[in-house]
């Protein structure tokens, strides 16, 4: 199981968590309200963001991967991949997002 960080303008959070999981993402919480600052193009940015967080098996992460670039109105979009240790996690739960199949998967 694999947990990503991603973060899109307000408005595309909906539209690329649906995106994600019909590419194979076991689900996506979609975090509103956060405020990002970060350096672009030599300037110091302040953007309203939401904040994706994307759980999905190791396996389907390409796939989610390639998603994210064609449906994300960044250039650059945030992928971050945080391996939670599976032991500690619940083992239902970890058994549901490896188990998960994309519609006609």
């Amino acid at each position: 199981m694999r947990v990503v960080l991603c973060t899109c303008p307000p408005d595309a959070a909906e539209p690329l968590a649906r995106g994600l999981v019909e590419k194979g993402a076991a689900c996506v919480n979609v975090v509103p309200g956060v405020t990002s600052f970060y350096v672009w193009d030599g300037a110091l940015q302040r953007d309203a963001e939401a904040l994706l967080v994307v759980k999905a098996d190791e396996e389907r992460l390409p796939a989610i991967e390639s998603a994210l670039g064609e449906l994300h109105p960044y250039s650059l979009p945030e992928w971050v991949v945080l391996a939670p240790d599976e032991d500690l996690s619940s083992a239902a739960y970890r058994d549901w997002v490896h188990g998960r199949r994309p519609p006609g998967g």
